[in-house]
């Protein structure tokens, strides 16, 4: 790829640049020029700012031009893409699960993506390495109830009745949705840990009318809501548990936001997709729940969840995926001792690379091996995450 500019950095093979920006509306505003430019480029709408990933760089500096235009700065220090890697012996099966749970579509070399691109990618690889006990990483998984029956992975197990375990033993609760209320005014939303409306739209003009109306909608609600757009699509959510009172603590009724938002998008003549919201979320078992949950918030530069019940850690601009622990019994030493058939890798800018290196290994992390833009750690209970910084 050619030079881009100083606002952008290719990350995980994508140009990809953040702009700060003070609100929603402000930041609407650049998320509709943006779809003026190209209706193909993913676009992430935050409460502080935006996410833009190009699918090649021929409009970076019309992007990055609008943004100067609105007072909008780049801040490339932000940027990074948590991914899941699965190794296995049996590639090709391990594969088949994965994507008829997640409904993901195959990626180079054997991956698979979220064709929203917005969950996180998974990759498998081939190892001979033998790890028969059980991993100390899960995924959460949450569709839509229908989708989820419609998956097909047979009788699941465990204390909810939704995991299931590909052909290696590892596992995934898949965890069917719910409507996210009774009243017509939301029929559009699901409950899927998020509340989330995905809108089929039919024009750019389309799309960058919702995008602006649910912007001001939520920044008069002092909501700080998440709007994904997409070819052909507006994503509005919530974020993990955000609907909820004890986790905004905010003075609103999140559904009474829910149905306005459904008017705007009706009336704009977006059409919703039931069967789209998903929600994928990372479980890491540990001994020590406190000491690896400070670990991977300093790694990843993530932050705790407020509340006190609640082990979740979590991307501040809410674009990648929430991480949560659960004690692990201590005594089982040869499950802690195995080493996972899942790690996780971070993707960030080159020139970041060496410092996010030193961040981790300062919280404790230990280097396990390196080579050319790749370096291997482990948590202290030996968790390992791969950070990359190759373009």
């Amino acid at each position: 790829m050619t030079e881009i500019g100083t606002d952008w950095r290719v990350v995980d093979g994508v140009a990809t640049a953040w702009f700060d920006a003070p609100s929603l509306v402000e930041g609407a505003e650049l998320a509709g020029r943006i779809v003026d430019l190209s209706a193909e480029t993913a676009v992430d709408l935050r409460a502080t700012g935006v996410q833009v990933r190009l699918g090649s760089d021929e409009h970076a500096e019309a992007v990055s031009a609008a943004a100067r235009e609105l007072g909008l700065a780049a801040k490339p220090a932000v940027l990074q893409r948590l991914s899941v890697v699965v190794e296995s012996a049996n590639p090709s099966a391990v594969s088949q699960f994965w994507q008829r749970a997640l409904d993901y579509v195959p990626a180079e070399a054997g991956g698979l993506a979220d064709p929203l691109r917005r969950d996180p990618t998974i990759r498998i690889r081939q190892s001979s390495e033998l790890r028969p006990l059980r991993n100390r990483i899960h995924l959460d998984v949450v569709r839509p109830a229908a989708a989820v029956e419609k998956v097909g992975l047979g009788e699941a197990s465990g204390a909810y009745g939704v995991c299931h375990t590909d052909p290696d033993g590892n596992e995934v609760d898949l965890v069917p949705g719910d409507a996210l209320g009774e009243r017509t005014g939301t029929a559009d939303w699901q409950a899927v840990f998020s509340a989330m409306a995905c809108y089929r739209i039919s024009s750019p003009a389309q799309q960058r009318d919702l995008t602006a109306a649910a912007a001001a909608l939520a920044d008069r609600a002092g909501f700080p809501l998440l709007v994904d757009l997409r070819p052909g699509l507006v994503i509005i959510d919530s974020g993990k548990d955000q609907w909820e009172k004890d986790a905004h603590r905010l003075e609103l009724d999140f559904t009474e936001l829910a149905a306005k938002l459904q008017s705007a998008a009706r009336e704009l003549g977006a059409t919703a997709d039931p069967a789209l919201p998903r929600f994928a979320q990372l479980f890491l078992d540990a001994a020590d729940v406190a000491g690896i949950r400070a670990f991977w918030v300093a790694a990843l530069g993530y932050t705790p969840d407020r509340r006190a019940e609640a082990s979740d850690i979590y991307d501040p601009r809410r674009l990648n995926p929430v991480l949560l622990f659960q004690e692990l019994d201590a005594s089982e030493t040869e499950r802690r001792r195995q080493r996972n058939r899942i790690h996780f890798e971070l993707t960030v800018p080159s020139d970041l690379a060496q410092t996010r290196l030193a961040t981790a290994l300062a919280a404790g992390g230990r280097l396990i091996d390196e080579s050319e833009d790749r370096w291997r750690i482990a948590d202290p209970e030996g968790n390992e995450m791969v950070i990359l910084s190759r373009e």
